[in-house]
C-alpha cells in the first residue's frame, strides 16, 4: 500500500495539473470513448500505456487471457459481457479490439495438460480456449504463439455472436480487430482480416 500512496502523491503532484481541465470537462460532460478494448489483465500490458491514451480513450476490459464468451442467456453474473453490451449499446464505441500477448499465463494454462479443477473459476474461464486449442498443432515449434493467435481470432467470433454486436455492425459499421503485443520487444502485431494473419505494425 505505501508504493501505491507514493504513486498517487506523485501523480497528484506531476500529472494532476496536466490533467485537470480533461478530468473536469470528463465529469461535466461524460465519456465517449470510441474503442472497447479486452486485454488481457496481466499485469505487463496497460493498453492505455501500449496506446499512448489518455483518460477517456478507452473503455477497456480486462481479464484472464483477454477473452470473451459466446452470447448466452443462462442466469449468471456475466461481467464481461455486461461491459460488452454497456460500450457497445450504451457508449457506441466504433471498434472492439482484442488486444492479446505474448507470453500469456492464461494460454500456457491452456496448453497445460495439468486436470481441471471443476470448482476453480480460473479452470473454468480457460476452458474458453479449448475450441482454439483444438485448431493448433501441439507439435509445432511455439505452440504458445500459435494458441495466443487463435485464441484472439476465436475471441472475435464469439463477439460476433452478440445480437447487438452484429446489430451494430450492420447498422453503423461497427468494427472488431485483433491485435497481439509482445511483452519483451513492444511491437504490435494485427490481424489482417482478408489473409487471417497477424502482421507487424510498423
Amino acid at each position: 500500500m505505501q508504493h501505491l500512496l507514493e504513486g498517487y502523491r506523485n501523480y497528484r503532484q506531476t500529472r494532476w495539473p496536466e490533467l485537470r481541465a480533461l478530468h473536469k470537462r470528463l465529469s461535466e460532460k461524460g465519456q465517449s470513448p470510441r474503442v472497447l478494448v479486452i486485454g488481457c489483465a496481466d499485469s505487463r500490458v496497460d493498453p492505455a500505456t501500449i496506446f499512448d491514451a489518455a483518460p477517456g480513450e478507452l473503455f477497456v476490459v480486462r481479464n484472464v487471457a483477454n477473452l470473451a464468451p459466446p452470447y448466452e442467456r443462462e442466469p449468471g453474473f456475466h461481467g464481461v459481457s455486461a461491459a460488452i453490451e454497456f460500450a457497445v449499446v450504451h457508449l457506441k464505441v466504433e471498434t472492439v479490439l482484442v488486444l492479446g500477448h505474448a507470453q500469456c499465463g492464461g494460454v500456457a494454462a491452456a496448453l497445460s495438460d495439468k486436470p481441471r479443477d471443476p470448482k476453480s473459476f480460473l479452470d473454468t474461464w480457460v476452458g474458453l480456449l479449448d475450441a482454439a486449442k483444438a485448431r493448433i498443432d501441439r507439435s509445432a515449434p511455439d505452440p504458445q504463439t500459435d494458441l495466443e493467435h487463435e485464441s484472439i481470432r476465436v475471441t472475435l467470433e464469439n463477439l460476433a455472436t452478440f445480437p447487438f454486436i452484429s446489430d451494430a455492425i450492420a447498422e453503423r459499421g461497427l468494427q472488431l480487430v485483433g491485435m497481439r503485443y509482445g511483452v519483451a520487444d513492444g511491437a504490435l502485431e494485427m490481424l489482417n482480416a482478408e489473409t487471417g494473419r497477424f502482421e507487424p505494425l510498423v
